[in-house]
């Protein structure tokens, strides 16, 4: 069983910044792929960030790119993590992060495993 948990949400004004984490624990992989996705209310989850296994093949979102910064570390907290800067109102949103076992680091909706989300608010 894999179990991804987030952390790092939050209540910050715009152009604050915020540092989401995921850690993954339970079974394991040789190699895969971690991504954060998001939920705003009323509206469809949408990809924000994807990176490989070695961390080579890193993707982000246009309404992202310049502004988050997605990074992992597997050597010893199998963690994720997603530093968001100049954070804006319509970043708002519930954020999942996820987990592909094929290491495939894309955009699309393939992902295996999902953790329960943090709450990201940004006030204006």
């Amino acid at each position: 069983q894999v179990q991804l948990v987030e952390s790092g949400g939050g209540l910050v004004q715009a152009g604050g910044s915020l540092r989401l984490s995921c850690v993954h624990s339970g079974r394991t992989f040789s190699s895969y792929a971690m991504a954060w996705f998001r939920q705003a209310p009323g509206k469809e989850r949408e990809f924000v960030a994807v990176i490989s296994w070695g961390g080579s093949r890193i993707s982000y979102a246009d309404s992202v790119k310049g502004r988050f910064t997605i990074s992992r570390d597997n050597a010893a907290r199998n963690t994720m993590y997603l530093q968001m800067n100049s954070l804006k109102p319509e970043d708002t949103a519930v954020y999942y992060c996820a987990l592909d076992q094929y290491n495939r680091a894309t955009p699309g909706d393939m992902y295996d495993y999902w953790g329960q989300g943090t709450q990201v608010t940004v006030s204006s």
